[in-house]
């Protein structure tokens, strides 16, 4: 499979399926891509082994590789390919080249080689905004153009930590409750054995669900993304009681996973846990700090009460959206 597009500005750009061969090069565009994160990197995206059948495409002006799309087979529909059912959002990552009708052309070439590979649909989760170094949604106007049609918006809530909307008197009084009752907020990966049945117990208590990763994977990605992954625990008495894992990228500090415990939400360890994560971020020198979407199920509806609890520590919402492209 090789399409070529024509009269994008770039001269000549051509399409290719990815191979392993290539992860290198793929990872070194992205790193350097303003859209860009690790959840794009053939490092992260690898961990997955065989659970997803690959079919992402990379692109290059002349020999010169100008951009990647993580993407593969959706696991309910072998017709229908989604960039990528393993991240949160994927999406065209490229290294700025692609901008206006040259993004209008790449994405129109993308999908005939899917075409051609006999799909029948595309599902593009883009990347939100505040993840960009720069404004980078050229993608989105593309595939409007192309026909596409908005099929899930899920709001999120996040902190601009260059200016933070006012913390609720109930987050204040949290935070000091947490103190006053002996909570100890701990910085460190030696904890996420104690955190994980925390974390699982939650999500089958509130949502009947299971983490997306495993222990033992959430022990890998670390081990890959020492840098790009983060562990904060709160603990009671030596127990851990609380704590989220960070996603961390040049811009946002997301929390992928939050948890508290019965004896935890007692004494409001989670508002001690995110101050400590929102003034590291802040350290850090990134923008954002990203709470996660407080919709349910796929974006139907909003989690009144979760959204306001994270809104009270002054976040304001971002939207993440999906797309739908017939082939």
């Amino acid at each position: 499979m090789n399409v070529v597009a024509r009269g994008l500005g770039t001269g000549r750009l051509t399409i290719a399926s990815y191979d392993p061969a290539m992860d290198d090069e793929w990872d070194e565009l992205v790193s350097a891509a303003p859209m860009g994160t690790f959840l794009h990197t053939r490092r992260f995206l690898g961990y997955h082994g065989d659970r997803f059948v690959d079919r992402s495409l990379v692109l290059r002006d002349d020999s010169k590789l100008v951009g990647v799309l993580p993407a593969a087979v959706d696991p309910h529909d072998d017709q229908r390919i989604v960039s990528h059912p393993g991240i949160t959002f994927g999406g065209l990552v490229h290294g700025g080249q692609l901008v206006g009708a040259a993004t209008v052309g790449a994405v129109g070439a993308v999908c005939e080689a899917y075409a051609e590979l006999g799909f029948t649909s595309l599902g593009y989760k883009a990347v939100p905004h505040i993840y960009q170094l720069m404004p980078s949604q050229d993608d989105i106007y593309a595939l409007v153009q192309l026909g596409a049609q908005i099929v899930r918006c899920e709001l999120s809530c996040a902190i601009d930590l260059s200016n933070r909307g006012q913390r609720s008197d109930r987050r204040r009084r949290g935070e000091r409750k947490a103190k006053r009752r002996g909570i100890t907020v701990i910085q460190g990966v030696e904890r996420l054995a104690d955190l994980w049945p925390v974390i699982e117990e939650n999500l089958a208590a509130k949502h009947r669900a299971r983490p997306a990763h495993t222990l033992d994977e959430m022990r890998l990605l670390v081990s890959l993304f020492p840098e790009s992954i983060e562990i904060v625990t709160a603990s009671l008495e030596g127990s851990v009681v609380a704590g989220v894992v960070l996603f961390k990228s040049s811009r946002v500090v997301h929390a992928q996973y939050i948890a508290s415990s019965d004896p935890g939400r007692d004494v409001a360890a989670l508002d001690a846990v995110f101050e400590r994560c929102i003034e590291g971020a802040r350290s850090s020198g990134a923008r954002f700090f990203d709470f996660g979407t407080s919709t349910e199920p796929e974006g139907q509806r909003l989690n009144a009460t979760l959204y306001k609890f994270k809104s009270e520590f002054g976040g304001t919402g971002v939207v993440q959206e999906s797309y739908e492209l017939k082939l």
